[in-house]
């Protein structure tokens, strides 16, 4: 991911130094489980404590070597003296890459989840101010009925808290490391080697793997990213709909010394929503990349090794920066009350018409006869621009099947949110 879009707590865990010197610990954590198991003698371990690493050096090593792995054991050889002879002993290339890179995937995944919960709890915060805030709710991009501004918060938060439990589980399946040699066999190593290593990183180790752990579990992850940002796209997109001057209802901030655009002084573009949802498209190409990868001959072929160098830096980058942005977002929002209210009134009362359809059928008129008369008050209302009330309650049949206290009781806005506690009451909200 190019610096822009590269969060420091996410950028420095997946950069080329950082890598190194899990290896090495990775590599001295193999040392020290054998002096355990007696099949080194003891101390030889230590003498990784005094390693010091020069990325440079390596990839001059590597212009030659055209392998990182080698590259990375020629560098750190010398400096271990009569020590090197139980370097990487009985490992493969990729021992070292997936244990590492479940290392890395967990490290990034909890930076990303201390972010997730700043967005939720700011979501919330919004869910909670707005629950008796209404506005119009719409489908198709047209109104439909009276709605909770809340209630959008809320919906997001459901899912954004749902998704945040998925990741958080999934990391006992994804990041899972290996220590069982070329071919997953376990050949040169007692198992307990692999799973005393793994226990000392913080991660899982794979039950079975072949050269390397199944990526299946680089998929699913990449899955979940893309799953998170889309959620966040959805309602990014929510934002630059009401962000519309003919809606005007809500604003992405406007910092001081901002500009909208090089040539028009007076725009205030949603740019921040817009490139989330530029992002969330990343995302998504990123977890095909990712589904792609799991095909491979054998027991290991490297065709997933260029595209996972690629795709997982980017993805937690992008994420993680998509986190950052969307709840300054969150937390900042402008909300226009006033334009909520004038797009309420925008449709004349027809947005009551269920009501209308609903207090005729318990009156025992039937559904479809209902139906006809609501609608041919409603048509007669947008055809001459009229108001639906109005027109109710000069309509001859309606007259004939409702009091005219009954009718008026239908046009109350409020009577929309009347089961909005017992929703908010399922979260522990109110």
């Amino acid at each position: 991911m190019i610096e822009r879009y590269t969060p420091s707590k996410i950028g420095v865990i997946w950069n080329e130094d950082e890598k190194f010197s899990r290896f090495l610990k990775i590599e001295e954590l193999l040392c020290e489980a054998l002096e355990r198991s007696k099949k080194i003698p003891k101390g030889v371990s230590k003498a990784f404590k005094k390693v010091k690493i020069s990325t440079t050096k390596i990839k001059k090593i590597e212009e030659k070597t055209h392998h990182d792995i080698i590259a990375f054991l020629k560098h750190i050889s010398p400096q271990l003296g009569k020590n090197a002879q139980y370097l990487h002993l009985g490992m493969t290339s990729s021992d070292l890459l997936d244990t590492t890179l479940a290392w890395q995937i967990k490290d990034v995944s909890e930076v990303i989840l201390k972010d997730l919960d700043a967005v939720l709890l700011e979501v919330k915060k919004k869910a909670v101010k707005y629950k008796d805030t209404l506005c119009m709710g719409r489908t198709h991009g047209v109104h439909a009925e009276l709605y909770s501004f809340g209630l959008k918060f809320l919906y997001l938060y459901n899912d954004l808290l749902k998704e945040r439990q998925l990741l958080a589980d999934s990391l006992s399946y994804v990041a899972c490391g290996k220590i069982s040699g070329a071919v997953g066999t376990f050949a040169h190593h007692d198992l307990k080697i692999e799973e005393y290593i793994c226990k000392k990183i913080g991660i899982g180790n794979a039950l079975v793997s072949t050269q390397i752990v199944s990526r299946e579990r680089v998929a699913y992850y990449l899955s979940l990213l893309s799953l998170i940002g889309s959620s966040l796209e959805r309602f990014a997109t929510e934002i630059r709909h009401l962000h519309r001057n003919e809606v005007d209802e809500v604003k992405e901030p406007f910092y001081k010394g901002q500009k909208g655009s090089s040539a028009m002084p007076h725009k205030q573009n949603p740019i921040i929503c817009e490139r989330l949802c530029g992002l969330s498209r990343l995302l998504r190409s990123n977890m095909v990349a990712a589904s792609e990868n799991i095909n491979l001959w054998h027991e290991r072929d490297i065709s997933h090794s260029s595209v996972e160098r690629i795709i997982l830096p980017d993805s937690t980058a992008a994420l993680d920066y998509m986190l950052l942005k969307f709840k300054d977002v969150i937390k900042n929002l402008k909300v226009n009350k006033q334009s909520m209210k004038k797009n309420i009134e925008l449709n004349r009362g027809i947005i009551y018409s269920q009501k209308l359809l609903i207090k005729l059928m318990n009156k025992g008129v039937s559904r479809m006869a209902a139906y006809d008369i609501v609608q041919k008050v409603s048509l007669e209302v947008i055809n001459d621009n009229s108001n639906f009330k109005d027109k109710a309650l000069k309509d001859v049949k309606l007259k004939k099947l409702l009091k005219k206290k009954e009718l008026e009781d239908i046009f109350n806005p409020y009577s929309y949110l009347s089961n909005i506690n017992k929703i908010y009451k399922r979260f522990g909200l109110s």
